[in-house]
């Protein structure tokens, strides 16, 4: 193993002792991969092994969590997209690498780019008023993503100055780039909460969406657009003899629910000792034994309340509303501001994006609704890809948890009559499951 020419021997020593001891196993489980990560335990150590395995798009069936004194073991069922085993060894390389190094926290350098942070008020052809702002400002935007959630919007827009291809770092130029975003953010409505930032470096993306999200108290706010939607039941209870608080949460399964979950239990300063998560066709049970990073229990009853809106926020906020639209083009000046001008003069509503270039092609993905939340009219959807061009911008199926080929699931407790098991029993039936034991009785 080669070493980084920073680390004296001391520093070496403490990483042998620490290193996330890896195995992933194809032999155990027939139609899932398992990837067991050992542990000394740290707080935001499990939101960083998630975080590997969601980064690449990896399906998580099931997991389970235990930590005692100061050492954790996860061990996770994932797929890949189509719900097979993982087969391609750079990839599982890639995440033994990966899983191995998160003892060290990674530089969140954004190299040529210049990250813009939003937040504000969501309204019909808001996005193409900011795309439009940057076009005119010689900004070329690289990637981007867009949430909505109760009549709030955040986005991460990383950009580069059009002109010299570097990132922008003149301080006039960043001060009307904040100054008009603004401004388009404030709107008629909205001149106390809208929020504009620019920097050099920025967290992990979607974790640094649900922390500007949570900033704004988007889970206390009323919804503008009113969806419907298949809202996530969450419960807490205290399991007083253990020092627990238990958090069940059921509701629909979908890609990358489980990082969304740790990742906002995690920023609010609490820690998970012990999980599991569970998936049966498109349904998902995850339960969580928690405490603060104090060793303390949630004590109140306005902070469980607290916890459970953050919860269900965290949920929703990646919640796939609408027709997904694929944009794939070459990628040119005031593409974005043209193609969301064009949903706007059609009364389309953009409540989620992903914008990414790779070379010279443009690749982004658009969720669409009509001006009130409802499912778009598909001859609006038709004569917007008339305008776009129909083999540019394809409507595409909202993705679908691939679960047909997963293990069959006993039915998840009710979240009204959850049982606090005994932890000790807990762990041992995780272990037997995982075939680790013989027996747990």
């Amino acid at each position: 193993m080669e070493w980084p020419a920073f680390l004296d021997e001391y520093e070496k020593l403490v990483f042998r002792m620490n290193t996330p001891r890896v195995v992933i196993d194809n032999a155990v489980c027939p139609t899932a991969t398992l990837v067991k990560v050992d542990s000394a335990r740290r707080h935001g150590i499990l939101l960083e092994a998630v975080q590997v395995l969601t980064d690449l798009n990896l399906s998580i069936k099931k997991a389970y969590i235990s930590s005692d004194g100061r050492w954790f073991m996860d061990v996770f069922h994932v797929t890949d997209q189509n719900g097979n085993k993982l087969t391609d060894e750079s990839v599982i390389s890639y995440i033994e690498k990966s899983l191995v190094t998160i003892h060290y926290e990674r530089s969140n350098e954004i190299n040529g780019l210049t990250a813009l942070e939003l937040t504000g008020t969501d309204r019909v052809g808001l996005l193409s008023e900011v795309f439009a702002v940057l076009a005119d400002l010689q900004c070329n935007v690289v990637e981007s993503k867009v949430w909505t959630h109760n009549g709030r919007i955040a986005s991460l827009i990383y950009v580069k100055d059009c002109d010299s291809g570097c990132p922008i770092e003149d301080s006039q130029k960043i001060n009307r780039i904040e100054g008009l975003l603004r401004n388009v953010l404030k709107g008629d409505n909205d001149i106390r909460t809208a929020k504009t930032s620019v920097s050099m470096a920025v967290t992990h993306t979607e974790r640094r969406l649900h922390q500007m999200m949570f900033a704004d108290r988007d889970y206390e706010r009323k919804p503008i657009l009113q969806y419907c939607a298949d809202s996530p039941v969450v419960t807490v209870q205290n399991w007083t003899e253990r020092g627990y608080s238990v958090v069940n949460i059921q509701c629909k399964d979908r890609t990358k629910l489980l990082f969304d979950v740790v990742c906002t239990l995690t920023d609010m300063d609490y820690v998970v000792f012990h999980a599991t998560i569970n998936t049966a066709r498109d349904r998902a049970c995850l339960e969580f034994y928690i405490k603060h990073k104090d060793g303390t229990p949630i004590s109140s009853e306005p902070e469980r309340q607290r916890v459970i809106q953050c919860l269900q926020a965290a949920i929703k906020r990646r919640a796939s509303e609408g027709v997904r639209l694929e944009l794939c083009t070459a990628d040119r000046q005031c593409l974005l501001a043209d193609v969301t001008r064009t949903f706007r003069e059609n009364g389309l509503n953009v409540t989620r994006a992903e914008i990414s270039t790779s070379g010279e092609m443009a690749r982004n993905v658009f969720y669409v609704t009509d001006a009130v939340g409802n499912p778009a009219d598909p001859k609006t959807i038709e004569s917007v890809r008339q305008k776009i061009g129909l083999s540019n911008l394809k409507v595409k199926e909202l993705p679908l948890v691939y679960h047909s080929k997963g293990e069959s699931e006993e039915e998840a407790v009710g979240a009204g009559g959850a049982v606090l098991l005994s932890l000790g029993s807990l762990v041992r039936r995780n272990l037997y499951n995982l075939g680790l034991i013989r027996s747990y009785s």
